[in-house]
């Protein structure tokens, strides 16, 4: 699929949406007050002598686990409810940007870091608005931009330093709205806590905003140069000083309308990403038969929307993108090297009001994936949610059926059967069946949240070790039978904030024929996480952060070490009455120095100590 087919599709997709935009009527009168948000924030959401990214403010929440090779900049694998790093999706306005390579490299966005989580949608909400992606979807809003700047500078232990620098302005037009313009730049380096643990990173971003009463339009452009140095990163196996450095190239385009009877966003976007990993950087062996260097590109065009007519409020959702494996030296082995995508959602919902206080919502409706590389499937969805105000809150009880699926990455089709990484050219569509129940309250100042689900996973694209193979790592499918639970008090009063949660993860799995002695991915699992979050202000000028988990984590072969780990982070504001605008800080990641493998046979980031200041306008 051609560049004019993902235009002329794009281009239909906005007027049909805003045919039925035309005929939609008044929004409902009551709407169902939403409670719970799943967008919880860490309370140090500032990384301890590195650059800010995206993963930055994922540390420690509690929805999600960050399993990190080195820093959580250099690399991370987002995880949610026991599904793999593949399963997750991360969404900016309304576009899903997907790395049709590999799921490590998912969230290799080069957007500002100041780019706020708007929510994590998880079950029917992901099966809605989520693309290519089982588990779970990272909504990154794209906020207004604020004229002013910012500049921080910081540095830590083992020779890690960091600057950035952000700045904008706005071109008022009365009669046309407002155009503001926005421009950062980012970098960082250090020698890493452990030998062969460097990293040097590069972030540029422009974004052009254009506001009136009811729309936005943005356009961003990022481009990101990250090289960091891990051993055993990917092969599991710490022998060899392995690197990895990507350049990611992203441009999009983003319309967001606000309507009578509801609102519609439409994006474009072209995202280019340049591999070159190397598993001995001593070899240098890139450019040479066994080098692993690839170039990949995604582009595609999506819309959203939510439109009230009378009773019923319809939720649509569509995205049409296409990639391509432009060059690699290893990932020839497979079946084709381009593929096309879509996936539609359509689901009707209505409320029903029982008296001033109690409501109903149903929601049912579903989502057709299609792709020219892999059979189409018609995905159901089905939900009840229960509401109730009362005097000093609300409490909500809902149950919901949902079923996903998405496509394997490039590197586990086209990888060399008998290579370093295994690759099968057979896997197919993934599946994901998942049953739902929830309950939460929300009373004065704090919030309670209470889920549990079952799920069916088929088909799932897992790698694994087995001590007769030549390789590394094989690529194989997997059927999994998880079962969770997870509960959380959130509460904010004039002077902090307090999050507690715990989450317990139970799997059955079946790899068919397959010889397996150990899992990277589907079987590295916290059996139970605890995670303890606050932040207290000491007078007008302090601020204290704190951020701890403790895990009891799945047994596996291949990890060094207990499979019990606790982790503390501490972090000090101050902000001098003088100058509001001026903030010194304290960090401290991982204290205790905890040794504990995210993934098994990776060494551990040890403890990472710096300080940091920053001045804004």
């Amino acid at each position: 699929m051609n560049t004019n087919t993902i235009l002329l599709s794009f281009r239909f997709l906005t007027i049909l949406l805003t045919s039925v935009t035309c005929y939609a009527t008044e929004d409902t009168k009551h709407p169902l007050t939403e409670i719970i948000v799943t967008a919880i924030r860490v309370t140090n959401d500032v990384p301890a002598g590195t650059y800010t990214s995206l993963t930055s403010n994922l540390r420690y929440n509690p929805i999600v686990e960050l399993q990190s090779r080195g820093m959580p900049e250099a690399q991370s694998d987002v995880t949610v409810r026991g599904g793999l790093f593949e399963n997750t999706g991360f969404k900016i306005g309304a576009a899903t940007i997907i790395d049709p390579q590999t799921g490590h490299y998912s969230i290799d966005l080069p957007i500002s870091s100041s780019a706020s989580i708007s929510n994590i949608a998880l079950g029917i909400d992901n099966a809605l608005n989520g693309f290519n992606a089982t588990m779970a979807t990272v909504q990154y809003k794209i906020d207004q931009i604020s004229p002013g700047g910012k500049f921080s500078v910081g540095f830590g232990n083992d020779s890690m330093n960091f600057q950035s620098l952000e700045g904008a302005i706005d071109s008022r037009q009365s009669s046309r709205g407002n155009t503001s313009y926005k421009l950062g730049a980012a970098r960082s380096s250090g020698d890493g806590t452990i030998d062969d643990g460097d990293h040097q990173f590069k972030r540029f971003n422009f974004q052009m905003q254009h506001t009136s009463n009811q729309a936005q339009t943005d356009l961003i452009f990022g481009y990101q140069d990250k090289f960091y140095a891990w051993p055993g990163a990917y092969t599991g196996f710490a022998i060899y000083p392995e690197t990895d450095h990507t350049k990611t190239l992203l441009a999009l385009v983003n319309h967001k309308k606000e309507t009578s009877n509801g609102w519609w966003e439409m994006a474009g976007f072209y995202r280019r990403l340049r591999d070159d990993y190397d598993y001995d950087r001593k070899t240098k062996e890139s450019g040479l038969p066994g080098s692993f260097d690839h170039e990949t590109r995604v582009y595609g065009a999506s819309i959203q929307a939510r439109i009230n007519s009378g009773d019923v409020t319809w939720r649509l959702g569509s995205q049409l993108s296409a990639d391509e494996l432009v060059y690699s030296t290893d990932l020839t082995h497979g079946k084709f090297y381009s593929r096309s995508y879509l996936k539609t959602s359509v689901v009707p919902e209505r409320t029903f009001f029982y008296g001033d206080n109690l409501s109903m919502r149903i929601r049912g409706g579903a989502s057709f994936d299609w792709s020219n590389r892999d059979d189409s499937k018609i995905l159901p969805l089905l939900g009840i949610t229960i509401f109730k105000e009362h005097g000093n809150g609300s409490k909500f009880a809902s149950v919901e059926w949902s079923e996903s699926s998405q496509l394997p990455g490039y590197t586990a089709l086209n990888s060399r059967s008998n290579g370093l990484f295994g690759g099968n050219p057979n896997l197919g569509r993934e599946t994901s069946q998942q049953f739902t129940a929830s309950f939460g309250i929300n009373k004065y100042n704090w919030r309670y949240l209470l889920t549990s689900f079952y799920r069916e996973d088929d088909d799932t694209v897992d790698w694994t070790y087995y001590s007769g193979a030549p390789y590394s790592r094989q690529a194989n499918a997997v059927d999994l039978e998880v079962t969770g639970i997870e509960t959380s008090i959130t509460s904010q009063w004039e002077h902090g904030e307090l999050i507690l949660s715990y989450a317990h993860l139970n799997k059955n799995n079946d790899y068919r024929q397959a010889n397996v002695d150990a899992s990277y991915y589907a079987l590295n699992f916290p059996k139970h996480r605890f995670v303890v979050s606050s932040k207290v202000k000491i007078g007008q000028i302090i601020e204290l952060r704190l951020d701890t988990e403790y895990r009891e984590q799945e047994r596996n072969t291949l990890r060094k070490g207990s499979s019990e780990a606790f982790f503390l982070a501490v972090g000090l504001q101050w902000k001098p009455l003088t100058n509001k605008n001026v903030v010194f800080g304290l960090n401290a990641d991982n204290i205790t120095d905890e040794s504990f493998e995210r993934f098994p046979g990776t060494p551990a980031l040890g403890r990472q100590l710096s300080a940091n200041f920053s001045y804004g306008w």
